[in-house]
């Protein structure tokens, strides 16, 4: 006994102290530049908060973007399939445990007498038997099979985890930028109701001269086709405003969603200060869409030892105990007492190839895994680059955007008072009606653009997001 027991001691540490086949993880050396370009030398803020899209200090924006995050119906998905990888994770632990199972039969049969070997004597020819045990199996983990598939299932369930926050930042950031867009259109809208406005009057006034026999038919057609155009602009911006609520709808899981028109709002939005970027390398931490390919990366990884521990023998423990009588009332009597022991070895000789296809696959799979991580962390610099760049260039363009609708409206004033003074041609009055409708707009367009970039860098830069322990 004591021999058994040593020998199965030496075995345990034997079975604990073996190596996963595979190679183990080792996070990939990405080569990222020492700083990102355009970057500030000393940001104005600090890195972004989780809920970032306060710093705009819109209630209705913080209503949107909260109700995004509780019912929108790509956000549930992903949590469904949090607890998908979840079960699968407590599926690939509990292999680790011997399964037990409670096995039960029972028969009547009889034998016939007829035979060349009569029955011996006090033997009946029909009988019952009845049978009762609990059996149980367990493979030994010798070659790291299930540690590498607990691993790999770990990885994923972290995987899917990270993918929920992925869905949860891009969602908040879509639902932003959903909103700025239809803040615009409504600013928009405004300044082209003036545009239609004026020309409405200088309709009017067109008409008015042709009547007294100063201006011409083909000023009178002139004005009318200018007219016509703004309020074909207009019915065009109202109707994707309306789009652009559908589409806040849809994000929010509110469909009748009916916002307050608001033609200022737009424009009284603050601008968040840029950020401090700080080094690129950050971005693997600060960004989940990376954390989650860095775990589909270590699942790939664990899967090449699941693969190659198949082309190895699968060793396995079983035992049964119970009892069997030919009736109820004796099945559990000391006589009827039934147990088993034994080991199972199963190698695979001759499989064609389809073992080590598999491995090869794997690791086939571990390199594509490779590649998405490499390609997840060269898209992190590029987006926070573009954002950056972005972010300067329109708060410059819109300097000189303001300074184009300024004197934009002041050669509109002249050219009218020119025409009705007589000095100039109509032609000067819609070439400057034009300029300054053109000019307006560009100014809220830019500010939407510019107010776009402020997002796109939060996002990118990963939302104030840090992984959960």
């Amino acid at each position: 006994m004591k021999l058994r027991a040593t020998a199965c001691c030496i075995l345990a540490a034997a079975l604990a102290g073996c190596a996963a086949l595979g190679p183990d993880y080792k996070r990939p050396a990405v080569e990222l530049p020492g700083n990102f370009p355009d970057a500030p030398e000393t940001g104005t803020a600090p890195w972004p908060d989780a809920q970032w899209w306060k710093l705009y200090r819109d209630p209705a924006l913080d209503s949107l973007v909260a109700s995004a995050l509780e019912r929108n119906t790509d956000l549930r998905l992903a949590v469904a399939r949090i607890e998908e990888t979840d079960a699968n994770l407590r599926e690939a632990g509990a292999a680790f445990l011997p399964e037990i199972d409670l096995g039960s039969t029972g028969s009547r049969s009889r034998i016939s007498s007829q035979t060349a070997t009569p029955l011996p004597p006090g033997i009946a020819s029909v009988r019952n038997n009845v049978r009762l045990t609990v059996s149980t199996s367990f493979e030994l983990d010798f070659w790291g099979r299930l540690r590498r598939a607990l691993e790999a299932a770990r990885a994923q369930a972290l995987a899917s985890y990270y993918a929920k926050d992925v869905v949860a930042l891009t969602l908040a950031g879509l639902t932003t930028q959903a909103y700025f867009s239809l803040r615009s259109l409504e600013a928009q809208i405004a300044v082209v109701r003036e545009t239609l406005a004026s020309r409405d009057e200088t309709l009017d006034m067109v008409r008015r001269r042709a009547q007294g026999g100063i201006a011409s038919g083909l000023e009178v057609s002139q004005a009318e086709v200018a007219r016509s155009d703004a309020a074909a602009q207009l019915k065009d911006l109202q109707r994707q405003r309306s789009l652009a609520e559908h589409q806040l709808g849809t994000l929010t899981g509110r469909l009748d969603l009916a916002l307050p028109a608001s033609s200022n709002a737009l424009l009284e939005l603050p601008t968040p200060p840029t950020p401090r970027t700080g080094l690129p390398s950050a971005l693997l931490a600060r960004r989940p869409d990376i954390r989650q390919a860095e775990q589909q990366l270590i699942s790939a990884n664990a899967q090449i030892g699941v693969a190659r521990a198949a082309m190895l023998p699968t060793i396995s423990l079983t035992g049964s105990y119970g009892g069997e009588s030919q009736a109820l009332s004796t099945l559990l009597q000391s006589g009827s007492r039934i147990w088993s022991l034994g080991y199972g070895l199963t190698l695979p000789i001759f499989d064609w190839g389809r073992l080590a296809a598999r491995s090869d696959a794997a690791e086939a799979r571990a390199r594509q895994s490779l590649a998405g991580y490499q390609k997840a962390v060269e898209t992190a610099f590029r987006e926070v680059a573009d954002a950056l760049t972005n972010v300067e260039q329109s708060a410059a363009t819109e300097r000189d955007l303001q300074a184009r609708s300024t004197s934009a409206r002041n050669a509109l004033r002249l050219a009218r008072l020119r025409y009705e003074s007589g000095y100039s041609a109509y032609l000067e009055v819609l070439d400057a009606q034009r300029s300054a409708n053109d000019a307006e707009l560009a100014v809220v367009r830019n500010r939407q653009a510019r107010l776009s970039a402020s997002v796109d860098l939060m996002k990118a830069l990963g939302g104030g997001w840090n992984p959960a322990p």
